[in-house]
């Protein structure tokens, strides 16, 4: 791993930046003493700098009209907030998943796979008023350390690889990032959600038709993973029952209303606008296919490497080989089932032939690994071991001029990760459009052109008719096309 991006995964981990001093200030948001970290200019920096790394690695969703647009809810919503004057940033993550986070320093990212549930500018309000609370109450500097640490660290290292790896490594699963903060803290960023929405206009229960989209995925992923004898994902997860009969959140989100001072604040939405701006969006994995001249991509276990110019790959069902154009050097990589309970270093200490030295621990794109040098019959290797998913890879480097070649076989080591989602994509993508419901059509009638898995199940959850609910004839439905 490079220096900066280590740096970079560092600051994220901690969710505070460096300066360690601890002090007690009071929470612009909710009026209390906050213990933090530090400051909001180191915290801008950490979060800078994630967002660099974002924009370097190609994360972002390309749609300038839908980026505009939540931007232009974003600032609304700042404005009413309890910092009006700081900067915030507002981005769309080019991913699938259910998922919405805030970074240090007022950066706040919604994923292209969330605003597909979504169906209306008032819900998007939502979740990203939300967001914007979870900075303003400081919940960055209040929530323990170690949340930060398998929490940011796993959500930046997920947004750069698309590894579902990553994850499981860090507990985490699916949006569970939305729910990392601790009951207290999300209610607080609802109840403060809501405020920024009734201030700017906007209907404050639209936050719990937000989190009624949650939980209604997190019912459908239960019962398919029920069906499959696994276990669940969990959305916005500290809320037990739908949010329709969670008498506590429907306190604080309703107790926006009550700010009434009787002055008429006109609803900011636009006929029609949400619609237009979000018909087209892209359904599922990327299509904007992004893979890289240099690299090799194995499309079946879903991990690339460098491939230096005039370097062959070879593929079989043992092991995939990277070779230097004369024979002078090769990389070798196999590969075995995981043993969750033993390190990459006790695998490469276990498996390796020889003497060992300058051994070193590796992390990497969210990865662990170790390498080492390995000593026998008088000849040098440079080996490795890395976990990616279910399996173990081992990196076994040689070569003719062993101290010479080394430095290029530890880099091919180095740039192994998995693949991004923009590097999986193919150009048969699949968007979101809109259609008004023909007379006599169902949502089962409709799910049966849209050729994706579950497809009445999904048509129904993007238009908030799950688990039983239909359309009416003449209404605008989102359809899969």
């Amino acid at each position: 791993m490079n220096t900066r991006l280590k740096r970079l995964l560092l600051l994220a981990t901690l969710g505070i930046a460096f300066g360690g001093v601890s002090s007690c200030a009071v929470n612009p948001a909710t009026g209390g003493t906050s213990v933090v970290l530090s400051g909001s200019n180191s915290e801008w920096e950490t979060g800078q700098e994630m967002y660099n790394k974002f924009l370097e690695e190609g994360a972002f969703y390309e749609d300038p009209e839908l980026q505009a647009y939540v931007e232009k809810i974003g600032q609304r919503l700042v404005a009413e907030s309890d910092m009006p004057d700081r900067k915030f940033t507002f981005s769309i993550i080019d991913a699938p998943e259910i998922n919405a986070f805030a970074t240090p320093g007022g950066f706040i990212y919604v994923n292209r796979g969330l605003i597909g549930y979504l169906n209306s500018e008032a819900e998007l309000a939502g979740v990203i008023g939300h967001e914007i609370a979870h900075v303003t109450a400081r919940h960055h500097g209040r929530r323990k350390t170690a949340s930060t640490t398998s929490k940011v660290l796993s959500t930046t290292a997920y947004v750069l690889t698309g590894s579902s790896a990553v994850y499981e490594a860090s507990n985490m699963y699916g949006a569970e990032v939305i729910s990392g903060y601790g009951r207290d803290m999300e209610l607080e960023a609802d109840g403060l959600g809501a405020e920024y929405m009734y201030k700017a206009g906007y209907e404050p229960e639209a936050l719990l038709d937000v989190i009624g989209v949650l939980k209604n995925q997190e019912q459908f992923m239960r019962l398919k993973a029920k069906a499959a004898g696994k276990s669940g994902t969990t959305y916005h997860g500290l809320y037990a029952t739908h949010p329709r009969n969670d008498k506590r959140l429907q306190t604080v989100i309703r107790a926006a209303n009550e700010l009434d001072d009787g002055t008429y604040i006109e609803s900011p939405e636009e006929p029609g606008e949400f619609r237009r701006v979000t018909d087209g969006l892209v359904w599922g994995e990327s299509v904007e296919g992004q893979r890289a001249d240099d690299r090799y991509y194995h499309n079946k276990l879903g991990f690339t490497i460098e491939q230096p110019e005039g370097w062959s790959v070879t593929t079989s069902s043992q092991s995939v080989v990277a070779a230097a154009p004369d024979g002078s050097a090769s990389l070798t990589i196999t590969l075995r089932r995981k043993d969750p309970a033993a390190t990459p270093q006790a695998v490469l200490e276990t498996s390796a032939k020889g003497d060992l030295s300058a051994g070193e621990t590796l992390q990497q794109s969210g990865l662990d690994g170790y390498t080492a040098i390995a000593a026998a019959a008088g000849k040098d290797k440079r080996l490795a071991v890395f976990n990616l998913g279910n399996l173990t890879y081992l990196f076994d480097g040689s070569a003719t001029d062993f101290a010479a070649s080394d430095p290029q076989l530890r880099a091919l080591i180095e740039s192994f990760r998995a693949m991004h989602p923009k590097e999986k994509s193919s150009s048969n993508g699949r968007y979101v459009r809109y259609i008004q419901v023909p007379r006599g059509a169902n949502v089962g009638s409709l799910a049966t052109s849209a050729r994706i898995p579950d497809a009445e199940a999904q048509l129904r959850l993007i238009n908030d008719f799950y688990p039983r609910g239909e359309p009416r004839t003449g209404d605008w439905i989102k359809v899969i096309q």
